[in-house]
């Protein structure tokens, strides 16, 4: 059934996603349903659960930094199969086996590395605010990247050099095809993570 829910959701939104509908797809009377899940919300709740163990688990016992890079691009590529699960994963209380598996985990890796218990709340809370983050903008934005060049020329009349100089030299670049405006997800993480080993390294 959660599986079920997950690829109505895949296809057309969480908003496509109703107890008829995923009765529809099992062909099963919607009220069967309610012997499963208590209501639309408990559903959503086992979703989540269900694509969190798509990510990577950290390793407790390997190098950290490796550790969390490896779970971040795990996890961004969990919710880019999913583009449904960033709102969720940032505004419910998800305690489901696999996210308090995978929180564990987490902690587990970090506290080895010889975080504090509040460094490394602070650091896995930091690196999931990114990722999400990150993916979310990516899938609201509204100009697709292979159109960022025709864009930036239509912005172009707008930004006359002498009162955005710096906004139009870039725009210049994007136009010209020497910077394709594309922000890796790797460029932050980086930053994020070279900044935690400094952390660590003074602690």
């Amino acid at each position: 059934m959660l599986a079920a829910g997950v690829r109505l959701a895949d296809k057309g939104g969480l908003e496509s996603l109703s107890m008829r509908k995923l009765a529809q797809a099992l062909r099963v009377e919607a009220m069967s349903l309610y012997n499963h899940v208590t209501s639309r919300d408990d559903l959503l709740d086992g979703m989540v659960d269900l694509v969190v163990a798509e990510i990577d688990l950290p390793q407790v016992d390997a190098p950290w930094k490796g550790e969390m890079r490896r779970r971040a691009l795990s996890a961004r590529d969990m919710l880019r199969r999913h583009p449904w699960a960033p709102a969720l994963l940032m505004s419910r209380i998800n305690v489901g086996p696999h996210m308090l598996r995978y929180i564990d985990a987490t902690l587990g890796c970090l506290r080895g590395a010889g975080f504090t218990i509040a460094q490394t709340d602070y650091a896995w809370n930091a690196l999931d605010s990114y990722v999400y983050g990150f993916t979310l903008h990516e899938q609201n934005f509204p100009v697709e990247p292979s159109a960022y060049a025709s864009a930036a020329e239509s912005f172009l009349p707008m930004l006359p050099a002498d009162r955005y100089p710096h906004m139009r030299a870039m725009t210049e670049e994007l136009i010209a095809g020497r910077h394709d405006g594309v922000v890796p997800v790797e460029f932050g993480l980086e930053l994020m993570l070279d900044g935690l080993e400094r952390l660590l390294a003074a602690t």
